[in-house]
């Protein structure tokens, strides 16, 4: 069977930190997602032919493109020669706290690893996403790419194959996203500064706590460790409306409600689809309070993984 010329990798959004784990915890998302796809060239270099989805213009060059810089990863492992043109189709909105830029790296590596002569192994599939991730964000972090690219929820290490963690079936999350964009870089921008100790140990006990409550299925134990006291309180600021949005989805079951990756999303995990549904309604209307039209999203937390589509 000869070699296919073309693959679409498909690659979910995500939610990055989810409230205890900074950079390294993250969660995929079922309903939204970016398309990559990739073609073999015979120029031995990398070219991002076009970007769709959007109404903003986002940066063909392959180097300052996540999905075109992922690929550049991977071309030390095409045949000698050979070089890849990638069409990215956005289903993410830009600046959502959806690991938009994850999914467009993820997406293409997938893609392109169904055409190399042997496929790669998970670690280097997950450095090359990692670097396109760079390309966006300004740092080489895998807590949306490790969830894109494995599904549900998942350890993202700096180096090394992703951790994916069971969670149980019930676990459901409740997403809202006000329409406005707030560029990873800035969020990032907001935690500069000293923390205390204590602070870190909080976080750790939180980390702990909602991991151990997701291998034993026990909502109490996550529910006990679902916050943040080291990101949110800088980045909270940068959202209209957060204290009373998060409130709506703490007052409505949330186990924890927090930020979304970098925002301006703003989400709660729950014990049941049903929950997440109700709850979203009423942390809509608190961002209307605000001013601010939002979108909705639920999801298992243990949503779906990348792959490639025909």
């Amino acid at each position: 069977m000869s070699a296919p010329a073309a693959a679409r990798g498909f690659a979910p959004a995500s939610i990055g930190n989810c409230a205890v784990g900074f950079d390294v915890l993250g969660h995929s998302l079922a309903g939204h997602g970016d398309t990559v796809t990739v073609r073999w060239n015979d120029l031995g270099r990398v070219r991002i032919t076009a970007v769709r989805g959007l109404e903003i213009e986002l940066p063909l060059a392959a180097e300052r493109n996540t999905a075109g810089r992922a690929l550049l990863a991977l071309l030390p492992h095409a045949p000698p020669g050979r070089g890849f043109d990638a069409v990215v189709e956005k289903g993410i909105a830009l600046g959502s706290g959806m690991g938009g830029s994850a999914a467009s790296a993820v997406a293409a590596v997938v893609a392109a690893n169904a055409l190399l002569p042997a496929p790669l192994d998970l670690a280097t599939l997950y450095a090359a996403a990692m670097q396109g991730e760079a390309a966006a964000t300004g740092a080489a972090h895998g807590d949306n790419v490790g969830p894109a690219l494995l599904g549900g929820l998942v350890i993202a290490p700096a180096q090394g194959a992703p951790v994916r963690v069971p969670v149980p079936a019930w676990l459901h999350i409740g997403l809202v996203r006000p329409h406005f964009a707030l560029e990873t870089r800035t969020s990032r921008a907001a935690l500069a500064g000293a923390y205390e100790l204590a602070q870190f140990v909080q976080q750790s006990e939180g980390l702990a706590l909602v991991l151990a409550g997701c291998f034993r299925g026990d909502a109490d134990l996550i529910g006990r460790g679902l916050r943040d006291v080291l990101v949110e309180p800088r980045r909270a600021p940068l959202i209209p409306g957060f204290a009373a949005v998060q409130r709506a989805a703490l007052d409505h079951g949330a186990l924890g409600a927090s930020i979304a990756g970098g925002g301006p999303s703003v989400f709660g995990w729950f014990r049941s689809a049903a929950a997440a549904a109700q709850a979203t309604a009423a942390m809509q209307r608190a961002f209307a309070a605000a001013g601010l039209a939002s979108s909705a999203v639920t999801s298992p937390v243990d949503g779906p993984a990348a792959e490639v589509r025909p």
